[in-house]
């Protein structure tokens, strides 16, 4: 070997310990950020006409786990799905209130009940029977309440789509930029690991909102499919569409076509079944509380007013009621139709009859919410009947108590059970998928970068680097000894 060639070895063991001394910076530097791949160098023996004539970098390498990272994006869609889904019926279940808490459904039904027995105990003091009229406004008004947290709660998530739908379409313009990015460095043979990061924390974002599998193609290039085999994006991105609505009324739903769905390229997208296009993740929660949780919240709460406006609107009850048709609960300002049950909970109210707020006389709720003139004065029986009217079980005609016998309170219980129930579910699925999350995310960091190699790295380098450098001082000394002959 000449020492020309000798010089040559050394330089390219310089060149390439420099390039290694970069790599263990950026590891060190990067070891608790988010996302980063471990870089390891890649090194090949370099010959010029069969000779050995040192050392060149052949490329980058990130450490992946493949697997792992997939089923961590699978732990955070299911996570991220039984969270939207809990929080929504969390929500619905504040909103109601446990039967102990001052101001809740089961607390303003007993308060009634309360007021009716103690204007029935002295039915001649006006106090009494306006305190009687003010609690069932007090119950009306905790079911227009309810109904009204619900309709939030739905507009919400509506808006809630329509932001993720306007998210998803920036990040998959963004991986498609990128894919043709790291192609054209790969083709140039400049290091695109940084790009590669990126890109992965964009797929980890993406898969929180909708779950993709992730295809890698030529060049570097990935391809994203939903879990129902939609493409999301091959080469071009696709471009997903929703239409947001800025009010929603208990009769709007995506079957009747009051709602917008979601569409990919232009084309509808299949939601809420367990084959469905958007299978998990934060979209789907979302299109699962607007199109079907809110709407079953409603459709209960529906049911309870329904028994409450049945109970005191019948003429058995109340003899006076046949002579208008209207009880002492009324839906808006006329008798309930049984065929306009959906948004009944937001529409129900007092009798304006009997309420002194609306221009009515609270002696009605004693002698008859139809009745032209007061009666005796001494007579409680309707207010009997009324407080017995609540606790009285009977079956109920929709709802969650549907075909069972219960009383006002039982139905509201039977509510509540179901809400709280469904709440459970989902956050215990919250729990199960943030526990798997978590032990993925401990195995995808065994795969990490580690400090100390990292160092013992660098120690090694440095005495390559130094070898190669005393080789480059031998050679200069001994082409000084040449040029003194």
């Amino acid at each position: 070997m000449s020492l020309s060639s000798s010089l040559h070895s050394a330089l390219s063991g310089l060149n390439a310990a420099s390039r290694a001394v970069e790599l263990v910076s950026s590891n060190v530097a990067n070891a608790m950020t988010d996302g980063y791949a471990q870089r390891e160098i890649n090194l090949a023996s370099q010959t010029v006409g069969g000779s050995g004539a040192g050392v060149r970098v052949v490329g980058i390498t990130r450490i992946v786990n493949e697997r792992a990272l997939a089923d961590q994006r699978d732990a955070n869609a299911n996570m991220a799905n039984a969270e939207t889904q809990a929080a929504a019926w969390l929500s619905i279940e504040t909103a109601i209130g446990y039967p102990t808490e001052r101001g809740s459904l089961t607390d303003r039904i007993d308060q009634f009940e309360a007021a009716l027995i103690s204007a029935a105990s002295r039915p001649e003091e006006t106090i009494r029977l306006e305190d009687a009229v003010y609690k069932a406004v007090n119950l009306a008004e905790g079911l227009n309440n309810i109904s009204d947290e619900i309709a939030e709660t739905r507009m919400e998530a509506d808006a809630d789509i329509a932001d993720m739908v306007s998210q998803l379409n920036t990040q998959l313009e963004q991986v498609q930029s990128l894919n043709w990015q790291i192609f054209r460095m790969g083709n140039s043979g400049d290091d695109s690991a940084s790009l590669l990061d990126e890109r992965q924390a964009l797929v980890d974002s993406i898969s929180e909102i909708i779950p993709v599998h992730q295809v890698e193609r030529d060049g570097n290039q990935i391809a994203l499919f939903t879990p129902g085999g939609a493409t999301l994006l091959d080469g071009p991105a696709a471009e997903l569409s929703f239409t947001p609505h800025a009010v929603i009324t208990a009769n709007m739903t995506l079957e009747n076509g009051t709602l917008s769905g979601l569409e990919l390229n232009g084309e509808p997208l299949g939601l809420h079944s367990s084959y469905g296009s958007i299978e998990g993740g934060r979209l789907a929660a979302a299109f699962e509380v607007r199109d079907v949780i809110t709407v079953e919240a409603q459709a209960g709460l529906d049911a309870l007013a329904r028994n409450l406006i049945e109970r005191f609107e019948d003429s058995g009850l109340d003899a006076t009621v046949a002579t208008d048709g209207l009880g002492l609960f009324v839906d808006g300002a006329a008798s309930f139709d049984p065929t306009s049950e959906p948004g009944l909970a937001a529409r129900i109210s007092v009798n304006a009859n009997i309420d002194p707020d609306s221009g009515g006389q609270a002696w009605r709720i004693r002698d008859g919410v139809g009745a032209i003139a007061a009666g005796n004065e001494g007579d409680a029986s309707l207010l009997s009947a009324m407080a017995e009217s609540i606790t009285e079980t009977r079956v109920a005609a929709s709802g969650v108590s549907a075909g069972v016998s219960r009383s006002l309170a039982g139905i509201a219980f039977d509510l509540l059970s179901e809400i709280e129930s469904n709440y459970s579910k989902h956050e215990g699925a919250q729990a199960f998928h943030s526990a798997r999350a978590e032990a993925i995310a401990y195995e995808i960091a065994q795969d990490g970068v580690d400090t100390d190699t990292e160092m013992q790295k660098l120690l090694l380098i440095e005495q390559a680097y130094a070898a190669n450098a005393r080789v480059i001082q031998t050679v200069d000394e001994l082409m000084q000894h040449l040029l003194e002959l």
